[in-house]
């Protein structure tokens, strides 16, 4: 980072803030980035599956999911920009100082990981996307290829332009800012073109943000309503199916709004502007404005598209009584899983072992048949389970916007999210490699990092496929969800250690304020990472991959904090009594 610009930006905000609140305002809007950044990362493919099942699942009832969890997001990441810009010292350093060197470590090789296997799935998603918008890409092998190296080296530009000081910097900010942008008038147009329609009414949206805690335990109204029409036993068997979803879907949104590397990306993106103690208030403003907001926008306008398309209906193939017409529905794929274990809790013992010896098609034939005798009700409901995709979103909406209306809003807008993401997830990585390397400053060792991730991201045509992508997916969601809590944790004791932020260091009402909210943000993490876990491990494929990655980094972490204990034993006595407030506080 050019110090000129440092000092100019100093400057801009200083002379802003002497001529009062707008001029701030302005200033605010002028320098800020990091927000931006977050932004880009946060809105990829991840976020837009999870909005478009939980709008399937919950329709609009479970809007206020969002709000609250980009809320917590900013509070973690506020916490994280206070320690950063109030010491100045870079989070990899300062968690191995005075945490735990293998929570650093883990934190930072967790980081890579993510980035590295996370970026495979948006270069898919950018493929699908112009396949959705244009309805015309080849799907071969060749084609991929092209596009996938278009993809590369324009990011590779891109990137590139981050990493320069001055004005290639200030143009990739304009850049993202307008991607963001972009994506946020693509899923804004559609709702208005619903509400236009007359196809939703903003009292039901409104009402959806009103959060409502008994979605943990009970199912969705429109959904209660359908199993209230059925026998105790199936209206047993789909509401626990549901509810299980939904609590799933909460924890999932609530702890992971704010991912992994996202931690990692805002302290890092703000140092390398040169920003310090007096750019706090530019850096909350910066959250909500251009992370949190944005967010918000996109994510419900997906919902609410979602909850139109998909909440408890079904396409007319899914309901016909004809098991043929049956299979040839776009839901019956996804519906296979659930179908089956509505037929295990339903068939007697001769038909359960009868239905393990068939082959593939003769199980989808039985499923068929089964699913004919089921009642549209229960196969609503079924349907309800299945996590759609953007090109059956924009499919089910052509009757409504128009077939090339909603294919090109919905293709542009996620080619715009998927794009950005891997710029993102570039930078992170050349980020990540300069500081392991020790070279943090320096612009060959972050290029290193961006060119590593999108190399593999390059591949996805072969890597995105069967077992590699069972695997793949397995690898970053454990320990991505393992790791999330340990930075969570990490922030909390920098956050509350006087040794790194002397007389920084909140305290009294502030102090127990940043807890009780940052001890939310932590909550929600482990428990996030204790589902993920959880359901990995009750699979007989990956259970022993995962307890033995958890348990070694465990013990790994235990050592950590007992090399820690044994070094301050041997400072000498002048610095003891310093060296261990961190434990005292």
């Amino acid at each position: 980072m050019s110090e000129n610009k440092t000092f100019r930006d100093r400057e801009i905000l200083s002379s802003a803030q002497g001529r009062g609140k707008v001029a701030t305002l302005g200033a605010f809007f002028r320098l800020s980035g990091p927000g931006w950044l977050q932004s880009a990362i946060t809105l990829g493919g991840g976020s837009l599956g999870g909005a478009l099942y939980l709008g399937m699942l919950a329709g609009y009832s479970m809007l206020w999911l969002q709000l609250v969890a980009i809320v917590i997001g900013v509070i973690m990441l506020s916490a994280i920009s206070y320690v950063t810009l109030s010491t100045g010292t870079r989070p990899y350093k300062a968690i191995n100082e005075y945490v735990n060197p293998v929570l650093g470590v883990g934190w930072i090789t967790a980081t890579i990981l993510a980035n590295m296997i996370w970026i495979v799935p948006q270069f898919s998603l950018c493929f699908d996307s112009l396949d959705t918008s244009l309805g015309q890409v080849s799907d071969t092998n060749t084609m991929k290829i092209i596009i996938s190296a278009v993809i590369a080296i324009v990011a590779l530009v891109i990137v590139g332009l981050s990493f320069k000081p001055g004005w290639m910097s200030r143009l990739f900010d304009l850049f993202l800012k307008l991607l963001v942008g972009c994506v946020v008038i693509c899923f804004v147009l559609v709702v208005i073109l619903l509400f236009r329609n007359g196809s939703i009414h903003w009292n039901e949206i409104l009402m959806g943000f009103v959060p409502n805690i008994f979605h943990w335990s009970e199912p969705a109204p429109d959904i209660a309503a359908l199993a209230s029409t059925l026998s105790p036993d199936a209206a047993s068997f789909w509401s626990s199916k549901v509810v299980e979803n939904q609590q799933s879907s909460m924890i999932g949104v609530t702890a992971t709004a704010v991912g992994l590397n996202m931690t990692f990306l805002l302290p890092y993106s703000m140092l390398a502007r040169g920003w310090d103690k007096p750019f706090r208030g530019l850096a909350r403003f910066d959250l909500i404005t251009g992370m949190a907001i944005p967010y918000l926008i996109v994510t419900s306008c997906i919902v609410i598209a979602s909850a139109h398309a998909f909440h408890a209906k079904a396409d007319a193939e899914f309901l016909s009584p004809d098991p043929a017409v049956i299979q040839s529905s776009r839901l019956f794929g996804g519906a296979k899983k659930v179908l089956a274990s509505r037929y295990e809790a339903t068939a007697d013992a001769a038909d359960k072992q009868a239905f393990s010896q068939m082959d593939e098609a003769a199980q989808e034939q039985e499923l068929a048949t089964y699913a004919s005798k089921l009642s549209v009700e229960e196969r609503k409901l079924a349907a309800t389970l299945i996590k759609p995709s953007a090109g059956q979103l924009a499919a089910s909406l052509a009757p409504v916007l128009g077939k090339e209306n909603a294919n090109l809003v919905f293709g542009i807008g996620a080619l715009a999210m998927g794009f950005s993401t891997i710029i993102i997830l570039m930078l992170i990585n050349g980020y990540a490699f300069a500081e392991i390397a020790g070279r943090y400053e320096n612009n060959y060792w972050r290029m290193a990092g961006a060119v590593s991730a999108v190399l593999v991201g390059f591949f996805w045509w072969w890597l995105w496929a069967g077992l590699s992508k069972t695997w793949l997916i397995i690898l970053a969601s454990t320990f991505g969800a393992i790791l999330l809590p340990i930075a969570y944790i990490s922030f909390f004791a920098l956050m509350n250690s006087r040794r790194l932020l002397g007389d920084e260091k909140p305290v009294g009402t502030r102090m127990i304020i940043w807890n009780v909210l940052m001890g939310l943000g932590v909550l929600g993490a482990i428990a996030q990472a204790v589902g993920a876990i959880m359901t990995k491990i009750d699979d007989p494929a990956t259970g022993g991959f995962v307890i033995g990655g958890v348990v070694t980094f465990l013990l790994l972490a235990i050592v950590g904090f007992s090399a820690r204990f044994r070094s301050h034993d041997h400072v000498p006595a002048v610095n003891a009594e310093q060296d261990d407030q961190i434990y005292d506080e």
